[in-house]
């Protein structure tokens, strides 16, 4: 594997962990009053057309980071606009 690779790999493992704990916090407390809508609207929107952006470059260090990242965020929108 090339190094560009590693690289990628290792920024979309890191990237997605890193939201891991704020989307386990709010799945356990379905508590999303300090969570902004509009950012979660755009971040969801942004990360799910990163996701695009892979495919369409075949890109799997994109794909990967950015499907698993746009899953998690989609959940965490839903409990907003659940929830409130």
């Amino acid at each position: 594997m090339s190094m560009s690779a590693w690289i990628g790999f290792t920024a979309a493992f890191l990237t997605t962990a890193a939201f891991l704990p704020q989307v386990l916090h709010t799945l356990r407390s379905r508590d999303t009053r300090g969570l902004s809508l509009g950012m979660y609207l755009a971040f969801s929107s942004g990360v799910f057309l990163w996701f695009v952006y892979g495919l369409m470059l075949g890109e799997w260090p994109i794909i990967i980071a950015n499907g698993l990242t746009f899953l998690l965020s989609f959940a965490v929108l839903v409990l907003k606009l659940r929830h409130g």
